[in-house]
């Protein structure tokens, strides 16, 4: 005998806790509708701390700090001389720099865009890939370094002081690392005076692996003289060359008996060169290029006083505007970018050599006209 299933109970009425009726189904709604809500505000806290704390891989571009290269930082004076006469100097020669800033974050990025006067760019372009805040740091200190002693040698050159050649760079291993130290003044290469960093290699020339060549240095102000066995190149993974090898990079440096001294620090890179290097002839002579005026300007420099391309003159321009400039030297290679992009009132100059800054110096202060960008 067959019975009929038995009819469920029925179901007893859910209040909530105002009194008021709700069903089984109001319920799961309700739970969906307030998980939708949550995983969005877990989603958009989420979004705007990596907004605010994770970098992206830009840096931001901007203006710099700028200095008087005549003048004194925290009671140190930046270029001073040690030993020589100096005069005095009126106005000021100030080198410009550029703010570069690293791990931003997106919204840091947003607002420094929005400003105006920030500028962004990818992060490889200025640091490469895998290197640490310690050698980035080495690096931009060696540049400015470097920017240091070239603008001493060619302030110098310029000033037509005496210069000596040193033995800057031995090869590990080479004959003349069996011989000379880093530092020491070369004379006499294979019976030929030494007076310029070039007359090395010339000395070699005709000259092969194998051969004997004498050689007179000077260390510690002693003369001395020694015989060097000239090797094969390639020998030493350089390229392939006629002549003997003798595994030396020398350089010039002035055969002064006085001391130039730049104190600057936190500061990089090779682009305030110029402005040392006039600062040194200013200190030096009684010319008193600014002659009262605030000038500005920027460029690297080799030991033989040509003015190089540089980058960020944009902002560099607008710290200098900010400064109370209102002429600033300009690198030829730079004219193009600095005239598209010069602040108002801002006159520029245009330099190609350390020559042609001090010309143009003299000219402004004699009311000459000087060339443009």
């Amino acid at each position: 005998m067959s019975t009929a299933p038995e009819a469920p109970a029925p179901q007893q009425p859910v209040t909530d806790s105002g009194g008021g009726w709700s069903s089984p189904l109001s319920v799961i709604s309700l739970s969906r509708r307030g998980w939708t809500v949550l995983v969005g505000f877990v989603v958009s806290v989420g979004l705007l701390l990596a907004g605010l704390l994770v970098p992206i891989p830009y840096v931001s571009l901007g203006p710099g700090p700028t200095y008087d290269t005549l003048g004194s930082v925290e009671d140190v004076q930046v270029v001073s001389v040690d030993g020589a006469p100096t005069y005095p100097v009126t106005g000021q020669l100030r080198m410009t720099t550029v703010s570069v800033n690293d791990e931003i974050t997106l919204f840091g990025a947003l607002g420094l865009w929005v400003s105006g006067r920030y500028a962004l760019a990818p992060r490889e372009d200025y640091f490469q890939p895998g290197q640490t805040e310690e050698q980035i740091e080495q690096e931009n200190t060696k540049m400015f370094q470097d920017s240091q002693s070239n603008a001493e040698i060619a302030a110098l050159r310029y000033l037509k002081y005496p210069m000596k050649v040193i033995a800057q760079q031995i090869t590990s291993g080479s004959p003349a690392d069996k011989v000379l130290v880093p530092g020491d003044q070369l004379v006499e290469v294979n019976g030929k005076r030494v007076a310029a960093a070039a007359d090395v290699r010339g000395a070699l020339a005709g000259t092969a692996p194998g051969q004997q060549v004498a050689i007179t240095y000077k260390r510690d102000g002693q003369e001395k003289q020694a015989t060097i066995t000239l090797a094969k190149a390639t020998d030493f993974g350089e390229k392939e060359r006629p002549e003997g090898f003798i595994g030396l990079g020398a350089t010039e440096r002035p055969d002064v008996n006085f001391k130039t001294n730049i104190r600057l620090e936190n500061v990089g890179g090779p682009s305030a060169g110029l402005m040392f290097a006039l600062a040194i002839i200013d200190r030096l002579t009684p010319r008193d290029l600014a002659g009262g005026q605030t000038i500005a300007g920027t460029g690297e420099i080799d030991e033989v006083g040509n003015v190089g391309r540089i980058g960020g003159i944009p902002f560099k321009m607008v710290a200098a505007k900010e400064a109370g400039v209102s002429t600033f030297l300009v690198p030829e290679g730079n004219c193009a970018e600095a005239k598209e992009n010069a602040p108002e009132g801002l006159r520029l100059v245009k330099v190609s050599t350390l020559d042609s800054a001090v010309q143009a110096l003299e000219d402004m202060k004699a009311g000459r006209p000087v060339p443009g960008c």
